[in-house]
């Protein structure tokens, strides 16, 4: 059985090999319980399936984000998000995660959603702090809106004083939502090169989950797990996930807490010492 809590028991077990790898992609993950591993295309890590999917289904994604300070690292190419659909990630069954997905066992699209995960390390002189959350700490509104909204302030800057409708121009702002439209490689005639726009995404404070003043809670030299929950029966759950896969002894040494995210609810923390 395997899932990202599973994933996590893995992290805590070998913790003192954080302190080793000079990047996070070093880092010895246990490779039977992932289906994929790839260094610069998302995802980075993904769990295996399980074929009985009554307790955990498994199938998370992970992305590494390294840092040598206590921002997390910018997102290149792929805005961060709580869920993604397999199919939007994987174009076709030649390709290598798909590939790898296979040769591991997963019917691949049996599961369309899956849940992402960042594994998020900040490092401050002698001092680190490691994050494994959850990536709707990242999506405080859908990606589309925040395409949307932020190529509206481009047209509002652009065409200030046209006297252009609000209507027309935000027919022209939701022309620009869809982050597909940038990835494509664009061939324009007598051109000797081709042109792809990327979207690079950077944390505010309120989303930098290693920013001591925002979230002291988050101490130095310690080890995180960051789950959302929006009602008691679903902290409650994570509760419970976790002490099915740590066992009750271990849980003494967790330390258990509620987050509150300023713009997007409350999570709940699994933080050990490294």
């Amino acid at each position: 059985m395997f899932s990202i809590y599973h994933f996590w028991e893995r992290l805590v077990k070998n913790k003192h090999l954080f302190s080793k790898v000079a990047k996070l992609e070093l880092f010895k993950f246990d490779e039977k319980m992932l289906s994929c591993q790839n260094r610069g295309v998302f995802p980075d890590l993904a769990i295996k399936l399980n074929k009985d999917q009554s307790l955990f289904t498994g199938g998370e994604l992970i992305e590494l984000k390294d840092s040598k300070s206590y921002v997390v690292s910018s997102f290149n190419s792929t805005i961060p998000t709580g869920k993604k659909n397999i199919r939007k990630i994987i174009p076709s069954e030649h390709s290598k995660t798909f590939l790898q997905m296979k040769n591991a066992g997963d019917d691949v699209f049996s599961l369309e959603e899956r849940e992402v995960y960042y594994l998020v390390r900040g490092r401050k002189r002698n001092a680190q702090k490691i994050c494994l959350v959850h990536g709707s700490f990242f999506e405080t509104i859908d990606s589309h809106e925040l395409i949307r909204q932020s190529f509206g302030q481009v047209l509002d800057e652009k065409l200030a004083g046209s006297g252009l409708s609000n209507e027309l121009k935000e027919q022209l702002g939701a022309v620009f939502s869809e982050q597909d439209d940038f990835s494509r490689v664009r061939d324009v005639e007598n051109a000797s090169v081709k042109l792809r726009f990327r979207i690079m995404t950077e944390v505010k404070p309120e989303g930098n989950i290693l920013n001591s003043h925002q979230y002291p809670e988050i101490k130095d030299n310690t080890l995180n797990f960051v789950v959302p929950f929006h009602s008691e029966d679903e902290k409650t759950n994570a509760l419970q996930n976790m002490k099915f896969v740590m066992g009750g002894q271990a849980m003494e040494n967790i330390n258990t807490f509620s987050l509150k995210h300023p713009l997007n609810g409350w999570f709940i923390v699994f933080q050990v010492n490294l």
